[in-house]
């Protein structure tokens, strides 16, 4: 069979479903009854479900029984993704799991109506309207995700130099894998897709999410007009957010947005009570994962297993970068505009990627060792003396300080505090002895349920909060040096939320 033989205008005729049909999980004969975690343990207890939204993964707890992984895999749409692809020439496995990740443009399912309704046209044929490689790590704690750029200038096995984008448009999933791996050296082991419908219907499951903007975006194509600042969006407009290329950086801009909105539906689902609420639980798994297909190795047993391996995954743990590049107005041979990755920088960035090494920002790597800033940590107060107006005091100096207030303060589930306490979570240790020096006395606390957000609990020993001075670095107006036109940022889940 050849790599081509999906055809031009993608898999459509070869997906197929391969289903057992099992029941949701409240009515699971199997298992009798699904005990689901509580808010506080999901985030102890990470496990991973498969599906893509707008070329994004998005990662959930679960940590559930067999009645629940078997609806979850049975829901999916599966297609032989690797059976035609031959051995010859493609990268070796090194341990991790990598999946390519796609968001599909087809609109030929899609009825005039809801074309309009979505603002997405109606162009024939399919396409990869967005790409991203998503790496889970060997030891299964991390993960990084890689943007593709749709308009990446490329060589498409067969087909020659072309964009990106219509490897899939030309071979389907098949020839998508092979391009991606031809170019970036690294073996892609699964495969996730979802349509227009599916990322709306995802989005909406969760209740919407919260985006959030450093400057407007007009787009009338896309029907999409947001003013600066924090939006709740549902899924509708939530993929205009996703797709709109109407800013100055164009698909970059774009790949950045995508990122934002895969952070806010994996923040929303671990945050509120979709995954507690067996009901909701219901909706969101049979509305999400109808437009998702994967490919066949992604069964129930393996699904299992992974969710068991994840379970201590955080939001902090999920990287997000893109391809470097060194040119984003190449003029094509044929007349169009398209993006030129920087070679060196791009092999480098995915020969870490295939060997499992952490990825890091290249405009940050001088800072490693600095302070940290007030601006990025994120702080709740708790009075643990009973003291009247204490704890909305010590409010209001660490919001002047700078510091991040991400709630009002509680009373502390006791009134005997001694000392003080800064509880964090096991990455957060420096944020922590920084927030600690602020405070004469206090001690850090570590504390498992706690990622990217500390806890100050105030005892009998607090006198006062002594607010850091300033450095230079912060008080000077001039901006580091650019690393130039390829570089590229790198943050995780939790920085990307809207804070």
């Amino acid at each position: 069979m050849s790599d081509d033989s999906a055809g031009r205008h993608g898999p459509t005729e070869g997906f197929h479903r391969e289903r057992s049909q099992p029941l949701p999980p409240e009515r699971s004969p199997r298992s009798g009854r699904v005990t689901v975690p509580s808010p506080a343990s999901r985030r102890r207890r990470t496990g991973l479900l498969l599906m893509s939204a707008l070329s994004v993964l998005v990662l959930f707890a679960s940590g559930t029984s067999w009645a629940l992984t078997g609806w979850v895999s049975g829901a999916l749409n599966r297609f032989d993704v690797f059976g035609g692809l031959s051995e010859d020439g493609r990268p070796e496995s090194t341990g991790g799991l990598t999946f390519l990740v796609i968001g599909s443009d087809s609109r030929d399912a899609m009825s005039p109506e809801a074309q309009e309704e979505l603002s997405v046209g109606s162009a024939p044929g399919q396409r990869s309207d967005s790409m991203m490689l998503v790496r889970l790590n060997h030891e299964r704690d991390r993960v990084t995700v890689v943007g593709l750029p749709r308009d990446l200038w490329v060589d498409v096995p067969g087909r020659g130099p072309d964009k990106i984008n219509a490897a899939y448009g030309h071979g389907g999933p098949r020839l998508a894998v092979r391009t991606v791996e031809s170019l970036t050296d690294v073996r892609v082991d699964h495969y996730v897709e979802v349509d227009f419908q599916g990322f709306v219907n995802v989005v909406d499951a969760l209740g919407g999410i919260e985006v959030c903007l450093p400057e407007p975006i007009r787009d009338p194509k896309a029907q999409l007009d947001m003013a600066a600042g924090t939006h709740q969006v549902g899924g509708t407009e939530a993929l205009a957010f996703a797709r709109t290329r109407a800013t100055s950086r164009g698909d970059l801009d774009r790949i950045e947005r995508q990122q934002q909105v895969l952070s806010a539906m994996l923040d929303r689902a671990l945050s509120t009570d979709t995954l507690s609420d067996p009901d909701k639980l219901t909706g969101f798994v049979n509305s999400a994962l109808s437009s998702v297909t994967v490919d066949q190795g992604l069964d129930t047993s393996t699904i299992n297993e992974l969710a068991y391996q994840m379970r201590d995954l955080s939001m902090g743990s999920v990287t997000f970068t893109q391809v470097p590049l060194s040119d984003t107005e190449y003029w094509t041979p044929r007349g169009d505009v398209a993006l030129l990755w920087d070679e060196p920088a791009a092999r480098e960035l995915f020969a870490a990627v295939q060997a499992d090494r952490p990825i890091t920002d290249p405009s940050q790597e001088s800072e490693e060792g600095a302070e940290p800033r007030p601006g990025d940590i994120r702080v709740q107060v708790f009075n643990g003396i009973g003291a009247p107006g204490l704890g909305a005091r010590l409010d209001g100096a660490l919001a002047s300080a700078g510091f991040q207030v991400v709630a009002p303060a509680q009373n502390w589930s006791s009134s005997n505090v001694s000392t003080s306490q800064v509880r964090h979570g096991p990455n957060d240790g420096a944020e922590a002895e920084y927030l600690a020096g602020t405070i004469p006395g206090a001690e850090t606390v570590e504390d498992g349920t706690l990622d990217g957000e500390l806890q100050i609990v105030i005892g009998f020993d607090y006198t006062a909060f002594e607010a850091p001075q300033a450095g230079a670095e912060e008080s000077s107006p001039e901006e580091g040096p650019s690393s130039g036109e390829g570089a590229t940022a790198v943050s995780t889940a939790r920085e990307n939320i809207c804070g």
